[in-house]
């Protein structure tokens, strides 16, 4: 009605924007429509449209550059136009929101924490965001059915995502195709060697100082041990010189000490021994056995290698007796059953 001087002209595109209109407003109709216009935009869903990605093929040999260089035909150039090209691709399947930042592939003199680790790191985990519409077999408005439908979408959507894996993958291969031969990636690797070797060698020659320094230190501490011990025998032998000078000339000196020092020790132990003999008269002389409580005690007398015991030492002593018919042990002459008991004792001990 705007358009009175082409009208035809007019009524035709008005038409177009009716369909548009039907479709859109339709929410099933516009799911499938945003599913497939990329499609429908570059001829259709019929089987007449081209797919104008970059190939990638091309550039898995070396003959498609020449010297690692930047110019024209350089190593750094070719690549750097074809993930220039890979982004701008995916730039046109991303709404506003979803747009994000390629990392490029850069120069010969890039740096490579800066520029050549993250593009690494970027795409050799790349997921591209087509949705590969233009390889579905089936169109779903065809369906008779909602069973048929819902059949259809399984086997569009199988068909859609081995698409999108397989340029997953072609990218991910490139990358890697890449990254094996370009000289900046090469040169960070020496240098990472060379670093680590560096690290080594110095914690090699930390370890053997720490080495030195610990045999070091257990030499000195020898050396003070030893000066410690002369330090302590001129002690000893100065106590000696003076206990001679005071107690006599120190001829035997050692032996005479060692004797009175075992024969006080050997005292002691006969003393202690006989107080425990004679505990409670937990001891029996005949058998040389201590006995820790009475029951025991008056079981054991009434063994049979006890009366045997005795009956043995009672012949001894007898035996002993004519040999020495005067006692010397009682000054008065008289002894109690109690002291024959008490001198029984040593004697045994002699005797055994």
């Amino acid at each position: 009605d705007k358009n009175l001087e082409n009208a035809e002209e007019a009524a035709e595109q008005f038409k177009l924007i009716q369909a548009a209109y039907d479709v859109l407003s339709d929410p099933q109709e516009r799911a499938w429509y945003d599913n497939h216009r990329e499609a429908l935009l570059k001829g259709g869903v019929d089987g007449d449209y081209q797919d104008d990605s970059l190939d990638l093929l091309h550039y898995f040999t070396v003959s498609c550059y020449s010297g690692y260089g930047d110019d024209e035909k350089g190593f750094f150039t070719v690549y750097r136009q074809v993930f220039e090209k890979i982004a701008k691709e995916e730039l046109e399947y991303m709404t506003q929101d979803d747009i994000e930042e390629f990392p490029m592939f850069g120069y010969s003199h890039s740096d490579y924490d800066t520029v050549v680790h993250p593009f690494y790191a970027y795409w050799q985990s790349f997921c591209t965001q087509k949705n590969f519409a233009w390889k579905e077999e089936y169109d779903t408005r065809q369906a008779s059915n909602r069973w048929e439908k819902r059949a259809m979408e399984k086997e569009n959507k199988k068909t859609r995502e081995k698409a999108r894996k397989e340029r997953n993958e072609l990218i991910r291969q490139l990358v890697a195709f890449i990254r094996k031969r370009d000289k900046r990636v090469q040169a960070h690797r020496k240098l990472v060697e060379e670093q680590n070797a560096e690290k080594t060698r110095k914690a090699e020659e930390f370890r053997r100082q720490q080495k030195l320094k610990q045999a070091k230190l257990a030499e000195q501490y020898k050396e003070q041990s030893w000066i410690t011990m002369s330090d302590l025998e001129r002690e000893l032998q100065e106590m000696e010189a003076q206990y001679e000078k005071e107690f006599g000339d120190g001829s035997g000196g050692e032996d005479e000490l060692e004797e009175q020092e075992t024969k006080g020790i050997e005292d002691k132990l006969d003393d202690e021994t006989e107080e425990a003999e004679f505990v409670d008269g937990l001891y029996c002389p005949a058998c040389d056995k201590l006995l820790k409580t009475e029951k025991a005690m008056k079981n054991h007398e009434k063994s049979k290698k006890h009366r045997e015991m005795v009956s043995l030492l009672r012949q001894q002593l007898e035996e002993e007796e004519e040999k020495f018919p005067v006692s010397l042990d009682d000054a008065d002459g008289i002894q109690t059953e109690e002291e024959e008991e008490t001198e029984d004792i040593p004697k045994q001990k002699y005797f055994k």
